[in-house]
């Protein structure tokens, strides 16, 4: 068996790796094996040897689930651990899973292979080359391999490189059977004359007066020749092997597995980079010595690269630099325009102070620069400055009331400090779902929260403390203007905001009700915005599966995907195509995992030029497939998705105890399915039957020639594929010999009956006399999700569809089958939908949490239940620009853009926290309930727009992203119009929350000094 975890490591800069598709995912909370049982069926694989081990995974703590695939002497087997394990819990639960299928073991019917534990099959490749050499052997390829690995495991960075696609070297010893029978040998002599030749024996040793001396026999074999020259003893006769059998070289037969590489067969090395080394490094050193290695390779050998992590690396940090300087440029833009160059720039500053310690505690934290962490920075670029800007704003307006420079920065600090930090932890909880949801979805976006919560903290500590210092040695000498405060706020502009404000506070109810039917079309609204659950990639590889029936012989599934490649290398945006028949393609992007052995299944990967010259091949591709051009095989076009791994978007699970009814109930779920003009490829992952050709042995008959079932299933076996018989030791591989018949005998079934079987005594009896050959169909698969038997039906979505979508016009079709279901049996939702309801769930199940940081720090604020209350309620009302803006702009609402509706909420708070505290501020300073709701949102008003605008373009650059993009809509939409609630509602439901009552005309107004300023036109 083989017990897995992978593992991520691509990448790394300045301290931090660098990974251009998501969060590293550290080791993989996820075990997979695999055990054999030469000879079982799949029913006893599955019940001899799958549930035993089945159930003592049980017993794990952190147990989630099995998925069991067996086949005829083949189980494999994946582990699945609950998403809310600690990862600290991981290495032990890995120990105890050992050490109870160890146990087990011993339990297992004789002759079962395993258990076997390997636990680095999941790596994530940084680099895969091809190394081929167009009629060279295979085991001269693999030599020159190794050379290769020993020399590229030199270079600074590398841990460890795998060689894939290595076929295992055999010597076949093919003799006929009716030679055999006519010389009167046994397969069993030629066995023992092999191995007894060749078995490694100690003969002693001499302890003399120096050294001690070994005595070494002679004899060994060592190549074909030996096999060849080998004496064969037939009665009173001997003779060569090499006279009555042909000795050869070659590899196992049938493969397993096999790698191609542009039409050609291909050895693969997987390069493995060190944790926490620079991959941009990684990525120089290893193109300078690909240079050396193709200078020094002779003619006729090629070393390609096939996949290459450190451009990746190379094009995810240029994306960011683009969109991060283009936020960079506009948040300092708004800032230089909106308050004067000198104010501008002491905002534009606090910028990269803040970057600069945020880079800091990242790396001291260990915080790797990923998709995620660098889109996190951009959220956070639109929000950082926020701070600075209601910081300085509060300077300059001081200082234009005639306060000196410290004066004004003390002010700045006592006045807005603890209300901004109080904001800033709101915002900051907004993200804790983000940050710790139990869920695939969660660990692979999780560093969100603590990418935004380090940036923001610290551009709270620069706004308090660095913003005022810069404030009071380059603000100029801003001109103290005639009537302080009342004439700062009785310009033209403010009036006509007053005006708008008093309207709004004076008809609280009808602005109340526009609101509450604004929130409620943006419900309705949501209902039209296409579902998703995480975006397609950009990357360029377009992943083609060729899958045939269940038990296709491996060289039908080769035979199949050399025409796939044949149709596919005709197209002119193909530019490489590189095949991995019998499993799936080694990991190299994070969104895959490997898929187990199969020989009726192989993965494609095509490289093209660009995203586009991707999406026009796969067309091409489908419109081949449409045509009827590969009918013997299933023939799957994709491409690589961001997020969790997921097989096919829309799939349903049929569970039940008997398989015959599971396969009924799944015919009708395909039906309901295919039925659907937006799904294309439905089908059954499994539940076809193949034949099976059954020997029913006349147990007297063989009782009576002396030989048991035992002996002649070894016969045959030995006959049919191959029995092995002893190994050479070459170089630094140990090749197996094998006896075997010759082809024609052994891929003929119409002639196994004439096999014959030979006694103890030397007779040799058709196998035909002692059995009954009869044909008979056998599962070819059997699957089992957590220990119970299931068929899954899944499809694919058509481009420009949404699986969750397309699952919701699925599912409720699916009632009357499920109404019928006889007891014991259900049909459960599996695919994309069924994740995404797991990283809901995980989001949810953190919500409490969320809930009470939020109303704690909101009450230590305001120190009011009323007012906590009221804050709370503002959290919602960013849905009311989000869902037009999703629907505006044809964006799916995803795992991504419930995030930026999640910090959406947090920021709406922070503003309503922000205008609640002035409105506090102004009633202590002697102004009426009424007036310090007008007065207050007046002052407000140009720091919350221009944060506003900040935010909204330094959004802006992630639209373009395929993978931010739906949350930056969110986020502008939603700021864009929780300005105008923050400005025009909040009033009005601060006054209607609060009973506030319409004033009279005149009114006081506190400048937010001791002495009161009478208000003009108020």
């Amino acid at each position: 068996m083989h017990l897995v975890r992978g593992r991520a490591r691509p990448g790394g800069r300045d301290g931090h790796h660098l990974h251009g598709e998501g969060r590293v995912l550290g080791p993989t909370e996820l075990l997979e094996g695999s055990a054999a049982w030469p000879g079982a069926t799949t029913d006893e694989m599955q019940r001899q040897v799958a549930d035993p081990l089945e159930k003592r995974l049980q017993e794990l703590v952190y147990y989630d689930r099995v998925e069991t695939s067996v086949r005829p002497g083949l189980m494999l087997m994946k582990v699945m651990f609950k998403d809310n394990m600690p990862p600290a819990k991981l290495q032990s639960e890995f120990y105890q899973a050992r050490k109870k299928l160890s146990d087990q073991a011993s339990s297992l019917p004789r002759g079962v292979l395993g258990p076997l534990f390997n636990d680095e099959f999941s790596d994530i490749y940084f680099a895969l080359y091809a190394l081929q050499a167009k009629g060279l052997p295979h085991r001269n390829l693999v030599m020159r391999a190794e050379d290769l690995r020993q020399r590229l495991l030199r270079v600074p960075g590398v841990e460890k490189i795998n060689i894939l696609g290595e076929q295992a070297q055999k010597i076949f010893v093919e003799i006929s059977y009716q030679r055999l029978a006519t010389l009167g040998i046994t397969g069993q002599q030629l066995l023992a004359a092999l191995a007894n030749q060749n078995d490694v024996t100690p003969a002693g040793f001499v302890e003399a007066a120096g050294p001690r001396v070994y005595l070494r026999l002679d004899g060994a074999i060592d190549g074909l020749d030996a096999i060849r020259n080998l004496p064969v003893a037939a009665g009173d006769r001997s003779f060569k092997l090499g006279d009555i059998a042909e000795v050869k070289r070659g590899y196992e037969d049938p493969k397993t597995f096999a790698i191609r590489n542009d039409g050609e067969p291909a050895l693969m090395l997987g390069l493995v980079m060190k944790p926490g080394f620079n991959g941009l490094k990684l990525g120089e050193a290893l193109n300078a010595e690909e240079v050396a290695i193709h200078h020094e390779t002779p003619a006729g050998i090629t070393f390609t690269k096939i996949t290459d992590q450190a451009k990746v690396i190379d094009d995810a940090i240029h994306e960011f630099m683009v969109k991060f300087f283009t936020a960079l440029s506009v948040v300092i833009v708004v800032s230089l325009v909106a308050l004067g160059f000198r104010v501008g720039i002491v905002v534009a500053l606090a910028v990269p102070l803040t970057l600069s310690a945020v880079f800091v505690v990242m790396m001291v934290t260990g915080r790797d620069f990923d998709r995620i962490t660098l889109g996190a920075l951009i959220i956070s670029l639109g929000l950082l400055v926020d701070d600075a800007i209601i910081a300085i704003e509060m300077m300059v307006v001081r200082m234009e009331e005639g306060a000196d420079r410290v004066a004004a920065a003390t002010y700045a600090w006592s006045a807005t400090a603890a209300p901004m930090l109080t904001g800033t932890l709101v915002t900051i909880a907004g993200f804790l779902p983000v940050g710790f949801a139990a869920s695939t979805a969660g660990e692979y976006a999780g560093n969100i929260f603590w990418v935004v919560s380090f940036s923001l903290i610290i551009s709270w500590i620069v706004a308090v403390t660095f913003t005022p210092y810069l404030g009071v040695k380059l603000l100029p000498n801003i001109k103290t203007i005639e009537g302080g405060h009342e004439a700062i706020y009785a310009t033209k502009n403010y009036e006509r905001l007053r005006r708008v404000v008093r309207l709004s506070v004076n008809h609280k109810w009808m602005a109340a009700g526009i609101t509450v039917g604004l929130f409620g079309l943006a419900v309705v609204a949501m209902g039209k915005v296409e579902q998703q659950f995480f975006p397609n990639s950009e990357r360029a590889e377009l992943i083609v599966e060729v899958t045939l029936p269940a038990g296709s012989a491996f060289a039908t599934t080769e035979a199949s995907v050399r025409k796939v490649e044949a149709a596919v290398r005709d197209l002119p945006e193909a530019r490489e195509i590189t095949s991995y028949i019998g499993q799936g393609m080694p990991r190299f992007v994070l969104s895959f995992d490997p898929e187990l052995p199969d020989p009726a299944f192989a993965q494609i990967v095509v490289q093209t030029a660009d995203s586009h010259a991707r999406d026009v091949l796969r067309g091409k591709v489908r419109r081949l497939v449409d045509e009827g051009r590969f009918p013997e095989a299933r023939v799957r076009v994709l491409q690589i998705v961001f997020g969790p791994p997921i097989r096919f978007p829309v799939a349903f699970r049929v569970v039940g105890p008997d398989l015959d009814v599971i396969r009924g109930i799944a015919a009708e779920v395909a039906d309901v399915m295919a039925a659907n003009s937006n799904l294309r490829l439905v089908h059954l992952d499994w539940g076809n039957k193949t034949p099976n050709l059954h020997l029913a042995l006349d147990q007297e008959r063989l009782r009576l020639i002396g030989l048991t079932p035992k002996e002649a299933g070894q016969q045959l076996q030995s006959y049919l594929n191959g029995t092995p018989a002893t190994q050479v030791r070459e170089n630094l591989r140990s090749v197996d010999v094998l006896l075997r018949s010759p082809g024609p005998e052994r891929r003929s079934l119409g002639e196994i009956g004439d096999l014959t079987l030979a006694t103890r005594d030397g007779r040799q009896v058709p196998v035909s006399q002692v059995a009954r050959l009869e044909s008979r169909n056998e599962d070819a698969v059997l699957k089992r999700y957590n220990r119970e038997t299931y068929i899954r039906v899944q499809g694919d979505v058509l481009d420009g569809r949404q699986p969750p979508d397309i699952h919701a016009q699925v599912f409720p079709l699916l009632a009357p089958i499920k109404a019928k279901l006889p007891p014991g049996y259900r049909i459960d939702t599996a695919g994309a939908v069924e994740e995404s309801a797991k990283a809901m769930m995980s989001l949810v199940a953190v919500f409490p949490i969320m809930l009470i940081v939020t109303l704690t720090v909101i009450m230590v604020q305001v120190r009011s239940f009323s007012t906590m209350f009221m804050v709370f309620a503002t959290a919602p009302l960013g849905l009311v620009g989000a869902a037009p803006t999703l629907l505006i702009f044809h964006q799916p609402f995803g795992f991504n853009a419930i995030l930026g509706l999640i910090a959406l909420s947090g920021i709406l708070m922070r503003n309503t926290l922000i205008l609640v505290d002035q409105i506090h501020h102004d009633r202590q300073a002697g102004l009426s309930d009424y007036d310090a709701i007008i007065e207050s949102t007046v002052r407000r008003a140009r720091p919350v727009i221009l944060t506003a605008a900040a935010a909204m373009l330094a959004f802006i650059p992630l639209t373009h992203s395929v993978f931010w993009g739906a949350l930056a809509y969110v986020l502008i939409g939603g700021v864009g119009v929780g300005t105008l609630l923050t400005l025009l509602f909040l009033p009005a439901l601060y006054a209607l929350w609060f009973r506030v009552k319409r004033a009279p005309r005149q009114a006081t107004v506190g400048s937010g000094a001791d002495v009161p300023v009478r208000l003009a036109n108020s």
